[in-house]
């Protein structure tokens, strides 16, 4: 690792324990954007501005040879709380349980860097502090406010830490590498009897059964088998008492795809099946969807670029149905998205995302900033 970017990662650890002592939810998180402000102002950035009013535009002007490109860091915590630590969350039951708050330490790092250079890169670089990443999105409304036209954003970087991929390594993969997903609502509506004379209802405990068994064979049956995507129920509730006929049953799920065309497929089935097959039970079945991120596609001519970049610490990874609402930056302009790799057997962090014991080594806070630095090399930018 460079010098110059070793030399940053006391600063860069105090900046993510403090970033992690203040989590807050999405489109909340005032106390962040006032954090990041202040230091993109200390650090002398060009122009600074708001956006959702928590979101952070910080413009650091270039040579305007190259078409301006975007980094972007996520904002927003999670209802996690936190266990006994030094540097815990002190908003109680809130938790930085998702790396934000080091891709948002990687950033500032990144414009600490650029600033210091004596010559300025060929492009702008646009960095984007975006808020609500777990929900409801804070991607889509950053672009249906108009940013990447307001800055002529030409392409568009991000990163997630991530303890499956190795400490020090970059893992990333050309196309769909993160899923699509949405939220599924069932709604079967019955008629209620007496449990002792079941011919005088229509029973919508049964038919939400049969409901489940046909749902489970739309990715058998409807799927290609060369294709992938996921279709599960988690939440049931219905009927009213052991001796009556059911005649309400909610039922929901979640489902997730790698490419848009099986997402919509996949939509169409659950709506055929679910109405059809509770109309054979006598029942009304109707389903409700939240369409929530779009599939985490890289651009192949951007991970080309993130190989050389990173050289023999670069691996291929697999694809993960996981989502990332960074995909609606990538609707917008060619993107890259990577996982930065937080997995050490050895010190313990091994601890999924989202969960309360999730930590990571500080040190890949540099690897980050210098991820991003070869990056601008690489792509000719310096």
């Amino acid at each position: 690792m460079r010098e110059d970017i070793l030399n940053m990662e006391q600063e860069l650890r105090q900046i993510r324990r403090d970033l992690h002592q203040i989590p807050e939810l999405g489109l909340s998180e005032h106390k962040t954007a006032a954090y990041i402000e202040n230091m993109l102002k200390t650090l002398g950035i060009d122009k600074v501005e708001r956006c959702l009013e928590t979101g952070i535009i910080g413009l650091i002007k270039g040579q305007g040879k190259e078409k301006p490109i975007a980094f972007r860091a996520d904002m927003d915590a999670l209802t996690v709380q936190e266990p006994p630590r030094p540097y815990a969350s002190c908003h109680e039951g809130l938790m930085h349980a998702c790396g934000h708050d080091g891709h948002m330490t990687i950033l500032l790092g990144f414009a600490k860097y650029l600033m210091a250079q004596k010559e300025r890169p060929k492009a702008d670089i646009i960095l984007i502090f975006q808020p609500a990443e777990e929900g409801p999105g804070g991607a889509q409304l950053m672009v249906e406010a108009g940013i990447i036209e307001k800055y002529n954003i030409s392409k568009i970087i991000g990163c997630h830490i991530f303890p499956e991929v190795p400490q020090g390594k970059i893992a990333c993969k050309s196309g769909g590498m993160m899923a699509r997903n949405g939220e599924v609502y069932l709604h079967i509506l019955g008629k209620s009897s007496h449990g002792a004379q079941p011919h005088l209802g229509a029973d919508a405990l049964l038919a939400a059964g049969a409901v489940l068994c046909g749902l489970h064979t739309i990715l058998s049956r409807n799927i290609s088998p060369l294709d992938s995507g996921i279709l599960s129920f988690g939440s049931i509730h219905g009927g009213e008492a052991c001796n009556i006929v059911a005649k309400e049953v909610r039922i929901d799920g979640t489902m997730r795809a790698f490419s848009d065309e099986v997402y919509e497929k996949m939509v169409q089935r659950v709506e055929e099946t679910v109405k059809y097959i509770a109309e054979g039970y006598g029942c009304q079945g109707n389903v409700t969807f939240n369409h929530m991120y779009r599939v985490v596609n890289n651009d192949p001519d951007l991970v080309r670029a993130l190989e050389t970049a990173c050289g023999e610490n670069y691996i291929t990874t697999k694809p993960y149905m996981l989502a990332e609402d960074f995909s609606f930056f990538q609707q917008a302009v060619p993107g890259l998205f990577f996982f930065l790799g937080a997995g050490n057997q050895e010190k313990g962090f091994t601890h999924p995302l989202h969960s309360a014991d999730f930590d990571f080594d500080e040190k890949i806070l540099c690897y980050g900033v210098e991820t991003y630095t070869n990056l601008l090399s690489t792509l000719n930018l310096y």
